[in-house]
């Protein structure tokens, strides 16, 4: 899986969608947001990543607390592995499951989660 990541991560700078290089976190969880999230969802996470400008709907703002707590952790996990239109949300929102291991979405939900304990 860690070549798969490197790959992607390969492809995904070298296409020019990445407006940054990623950071130098070692964190998995942190990488794997910015090689598969963050081009729509943004760095910081407030759904303005270089393609969501592109995209129909505006993709989530990770950072604005009062929704996020209204989207619970099974609904955040379904819209990740299955895409967008598992949880009645535009299909814009991919489906990871073939990218992601369940444990790595939790992983990347945490973090995804801490935009809003900073």
């Amino acid at each position: 899986m860690t070549k798969l990541i490197a790959v992607i991560a390969a492809i995904f700078l070298a296409s020019g969608l990445a407006t940054c290089a990623i950071a130098a976190d070692t964190g998995e969880a942190a990488l794997q947001f910015k090689i598969f999230c963050a081009g729509c969802h943004g760095f910081t996470g407030h759904g303005d990543g270089p393609n969501a400008a592109t995209l129909a709907n505006r993709p989530q703002d990770f950072a604005n607390c009062a929704e996020m707590k209204k989207i619970s952790d099974d609904t955040m996990f379904k819209a990740i592995k299955g895409g967008g239109a598992s949880v009645g949300l535009p299909d814009t929102m991919p489906p990871w499951a073939s990218g992601l291991t369940d444990d790595q979405i939790h992983a990347i939900m945490a973090y995804i989660r801490g935009f809003c304990k900073k």
